[in-house]
């Protein structure tokens, strides 16, 4: 069987899982993989770029590594290749957590506890929930189901198309590596600066993909592509910047201005300004809208690795 098919149906069969599953309470293959990167970090961390640009080239090489060699294992039996697809998209996806959290937070906001909202926050992002009223929670929620839409499931997909198991456990590692030691604290300030900049990278194909597809899924496409265009750039990240942008036209909602994280405050510019201000019910609207991006960008991905390989059999007989 072809590598296209054998992404294809693991794929989807691994979007299904997480869709019937979600991620496991316990013994989570990512966050094995977390204590292991802190186990490294142990060994290399010291004050300094190049020692963290080693940790960072160890820990992802080493689970694209682990990749590898789970595919050559099973290279001979589609079946086999198949279910190491599935199993590796399950572990590295966690479009049903993402919702689940957020819906989790709109209930308790709907049901008028925004203490309990408040208390539930920190799960879904890193900023600082004790200053935010109802309306303030509803926006973090929608600017965190924005990005990560994109870091815990497009990005995924685009990386599994393109490099297949080995490249769904490298993104996921790039990304690990970010959360763990690529914000701008004392301690990594140096240290994680590589795994933040290969995480943009990474993380940049994947981030238009999906604000692509919220242009074209979100039901206002002009709103949205004008958003984009007008607002991405002004964004601190590079590629947060265009999913959180895409998905405030797509909802007609203004996203961005003042929040504190990570003990700090900052003033983020104000991403479709022209749209109102989000309210509770938009958690729920950013949640569908972020699973009809998630199936939509298994399409595309299925779909371009088709048209590559045939492109690539084209040239070949040609020649």
């Amino acid at each position: 069987m072809r590598a296209g098919r054998v992404f294809a149906y693991g794929a989807a069969a691994g979007l299904v899982a997480d869709l019937l599953l979600g991620d496991p309470r316990r013994g989570h293959p990512v966050a094995g993989f977390g204590r292991a990167a802190g186990a490294v970090e142990r060994v290399l961390w010291r004050d300094h770029r190049g020692w963290g640009a080693a940790h960072a080239v160890v820990c992802a090489g080493g689970a694209a590594a682990v990749g590898a060699l789970a595919t050559r294992a099973v290279r001979t039996s589609p079946v086999a290749s198949i279910a190491l697809t599935a199993v590796a998209t399950w572990a590295v996806v966690g479009g049903t957590t993402l919702g689940r959290e957020a819906r989790g937070i709109g209930a308790a906001l709907r049901a008028g506890e925004v203490e309990a909202a408040r208390e539930l926050l920190p799960r879904l992002c890193g900023r600082d929930p004790q200053g935010l009223d109802a309306d303030g929670i509803a926006r973090g929620v929608v600017e965190s189901v924005a990005e990560n839409t994109s870091d815990a499931v497009v990005g995924a997909l685009v990386w599994g198309a393109v490099g297949g198991v080995p490249g769904l456990l490298a993104f996921r590692a790039v990304n690990t590596l970010d959360a763990m030691v690529g914000h701008k604290s004392p301690r990594y300030r140096r240290f994680g600066w590589a795994s933040a900049r290969l995480d943009d990278v990474a993380g940049w194909p994947g981030a238009r993909l999906t604000g692509a597809l919220a242009v074209l899924a979100g039901g206002r496409p002009r709103e949205a592509a004008r958003a984009w265009r007008a607002d991405a750039g002004r964004h601190p990240s590079p590629n947060a910047g265009v999913v959180e942008a895409s998905f405030a036209g797509a909802l007609g909602v203004r996203l961005g201005g003042t929040l504190a994280y990570g003990g700090r405050v900052e003033h983020r510019p104000v991403l479709n300004a022209g749209g109102r201000p989000v309210r509770v019910e938009d958690v729920e609207r950013a949640a569908r809208l972020s699973r009809r991006v998630s199936w939509l960008a298994w399409g595309v991905c299925v779909g371009g690795r088709a048209l590559w390989a045939r492109r690539r059999r084209m040239t070949g007989a040609g020649r």
